[in-house]
């Protein structure tokens, strides 16, 4: 292998009664040329992991050639992890540039002092040790303030808030992960909170300038607790229009910027929602709900599989497109400036696509609303 680099390694104590202690190694790979293939090695003269691979994330022209591929989904633990060997088989094939794992793993970090955690890592490693492996926290991290998911993962602009919150671009997209479990836990302070708003709202207001609409004019967004659901357990995305905490807290800042597609998961579940704000339906038209929506699309993606099983729905709502309580996962092809394509995939039905949807935008942004 003629390419070599080398990086820094940080100690992390488990906050546990053992107090497990490991080190943390973190590499940056420069000069990467976009689109190409690399092999690759960890280790040092003390041992060496196998050998792995991995893509380089397409630019601008690869990506508006031949689109961006992502499997999407969150909770999902060491036990019952039902769809993750169909997730590792896609991945080492590269049917996905990247994945979206939108909070709760392992079930959890924290237990059995962080052992739990150790074999979750080892578990994924079939799937991320083959692409970008990208995150948001849930509930499940908040064990010590969320130190195992900080230590665990490096996402980008890790140095300044350990992966709590951040956006990238790829191709067509501007993807913001953020926290919504900061407007949980409010005995780790409030500065969290008021960080990440003010934080929120400088990012939206910079990705929907017109020049940078121009190059990256779809906004998504992955948040761990949902604004909408119709799940039977009185969770927060079960409350009426004054009380849901998740939607009083993002709902009008992300239809002001224009967001176009809201990602969630949670519930142990699968839901698609209508293009919808304010618990209101906002389709393109009747025949093409998703061709030019008024309102952001929203979908929760819950169900890859934890020990929790998964969730039982509720009365139906009017807002509401469809449901599945099936083990599976969403894929996400960005096709162009114009098309996104989502399919929810079904482990249970052996890989079964058991629904699917195009988001068709002619404009983007706040614009895309008039």
């Amino acid at each position: 292998m003629a390419m070599k680099a080398t990086g820094s390694r940080t100690k992390f104590v488990d906050g546990g009664s053992e107090h497990h202690t490991q080190y943390i190694h973190r590499v940056k790979l420069s000069n990467l040329k976009t689109g190409n293939m690399y092999l690759y090695r960890c280790g040092s003269s003390y041992g060496w992991s196998s050998i792995f691979k991995f893509r380089a994330l397409p630019d601008d022209a690869q990506a508006a050639k031949n689109g961006v591929r992502f499997a999407v989904y969150g909770d999902m633990g060491n036990d019952n992890a039902q769809s993750l060997g169909r997730l590792q088989v896609e991945a080492q094939d590269g049917l996905y540039d990247a994945i979206l794992h939108v909070g709760d793993f392992a079930y959890d970090f924290f237990r059995a002092n962080g052992s739990v955690g150790d074999e979750f890592m080892r578990q994924i490693q079939s799937a991320a040790a083959y692409l970008p492996y990208m995150t948001c926290p849930g509930n499940h991290e908040e064990n010590y303030n969320f130190t195992n998911y900080k230590n665990r993962f490096t996402m980008p602009k890790y140095e300044d808030v350990q992966n709590l919150w951040y956006s990238w671009n790829i191709g067509p997209a501007h993807i913001i992960a953020f926290s919504t479990e900061v407007n949980f836990f409010l005995q780790y302070g409030f500065a969290p909170l008021k960080h990440q708003m003010e934080w929120l709202y400088a990012d939206l207001a910079e990705a929907t300038k017109p020049e940078n609409l121009a190059k990256h004019p779809w906004i998504i967004t992955m948040g761990h607790r949902p604004m909408y659901c119709t799940t039977d357990d009185n969770d927060d995305c079960t409350k009426d229009e004054y009380f849901g905490i998740t939607r009083v807290a993002f709902e009008d800042l992300f239809y002001k910027y224009g967001v176009d597609l809201e990602i969630w998961a949670h519930e142990h579940s699968y839901e698609r929602f209508w293009p919808l704000y304010d618990f209101k339906v906002y389709n393109g038209s009747v025949d093409a709900p998703y061709t030019n929506p008024k309102a952001p699309a929203h979908i929760v993606t819950g169900s890859a599989g934890c020990r929790e099983r998964t969730d039982k729905f509720g009365p139906n709502k009017p807002y509401v497109a469809f449901t599945s309580t099936d083990y599976g996962y969403t894929r996400m092809t960005i096709v162009n400036s114009t098309h996104i394509n989502m399919e929810q995939v079904s482990d249970d039905k052996g890989g079964q696509v058991i629904d699917k949807f195009t988001i068709i935008k002619n404009t983007h942004g706040p614009d895309a609303w008039l």
